[in-house]
């Protein structure tokens, strides 16, 4: 089983009607967890008993209210999962796993997940995806066939759409061609290999700094303001391109290393203590070390090579 992850084309109208599934999902969450509160208090009870009520009282009264009637355009898929996630969310507390569920914000993210009422959906090959009770929409990447999948998660990510889900498939195995790298992480050089490969970094959020300079403009505006909203949504396009650049370049390393060398070595680097340094520590993030490890941990797991971390006081820059 994978996750596959993809971008959507969704015109502004269709953009539109994503916002509002979102905005269903955090409304009958929140709505959902106040009359909780307010009939049982913080009683530990069971979960589905006060779910299946509260979902009665919403469908009956709540949804037929004039100023919520705008809950019959989106998918019931929506508010039934929304209910879930609460139940969920209950459940973790009432086990002592977690603390008290709290109220979701938009500033979270705008996301929501359906799922189809039959138990398997097969993906046809193409650029389109049908999405069950949503539609069908056109992807900027092909899809192969015989995919399968029942949930469907699709969030937002500056202006973009995106949507996740896992397919039941094999994967193809991967020989690989060399024996063992080793690999020095730095600032100069992102990353040093041990066969004389040398990459530069990138260091998006360092070239991203004079579009950023907008930040300063939200502070000034009218709090909520239609202004403040489209300098936020400025704001949040850029960091979502300093994101991507920095993960494409992540990915276009870890994934050609995985597939060509059977043994990989790192620094067992402690990046949270190297980012207290004032100096170095808003270039460290920049590049993105611990999201390198955390790629070629996963990835090596699945192409079936190994990797070794070395003590971070071994001299691996002069070896390199």
């Amino acid at each position: 089983m994978f996750a596959i992850k993809g971008s959507l084309k969704l015109n502004n109208r269709e953009a539109t009607l994503r916002a509002k599934h979102a905005g269903l999902r955090l409304v009958v969450f929140n709505m959902g967890l106040s009359l909780r509160d307010q009939r049982y208090g913080r009683v530990k009870l069971s979960d589905s008993k006060v779910i299946n009520e509260l979902k009665k009282l919403l469908t009956n009264h709540v949804k037929k209210q004039p100023g919520f009637a705008w809950m019959n355009q989106v998918s019931s898929r929506v508010y039934q999962k929304a209910l879930i996630d609460l139940k969920d969310a209950f459940h973790r507390y009432r086990s002592s796993k977690w603390a008290h569920p709290t109220f979701a914000s938009r500033r979270d993210g705008q996301s929501f997940t359906v799922d189809s009422s039959n138990p398997l959906v097969v993906l046809n090959a193409g650029n389109t995806i049908k999405i069950p009770t949503v539609g069908t929409f056109p992807g900027h990447e092909p899809l192969e066939c015989g995919w399968v999948s029942q949930t469907f998660t699709l969030s937002k990510e500056g202006s973009r759409w995106f949507v996740s889900f896992c397919v039941d498939a094999e994967r193809k195995e991967v020989q690989q061609t060399k024996e063992s790298v080793g690999i020095d992480l730095g600032i100069k050089a992102f990353a040093t290999m041990s066969k004389n490969q040398v990459f530069d970094p990138l260091k998006p959020l360092k070239q991203g700094k004079t579009k950023l300079a907008i930040q300063g403009q939200a502070s000034k505006q009218v709090k909520g303001s239609k202004n403040q909203r489209q300098t936020y949504n400025k704001m949040t396009r850029i960091h979502s391109r300093i994101f991507g650049i920095r993960k494409d370049l992540l990915h276009k390393l870890t994934t050609p290393t995985v597939k060509s060398f059977k043994l990989i070595k790192i620094e067992d680097l402690k990046v949270k203590g190297m980012m207290a340094n004032h100096k170095l520590g808003l270039a460290i993030s920049d590049l993105g070390f611990y999201e390198f490890r955390r790629q070629l941990e996963y990835k090596c797991k699945m192409y079936g090579a190994s990797l070794v971390l070395v003590d971070q006081w071994f001299p691996s820059s002069l070896t390199c």
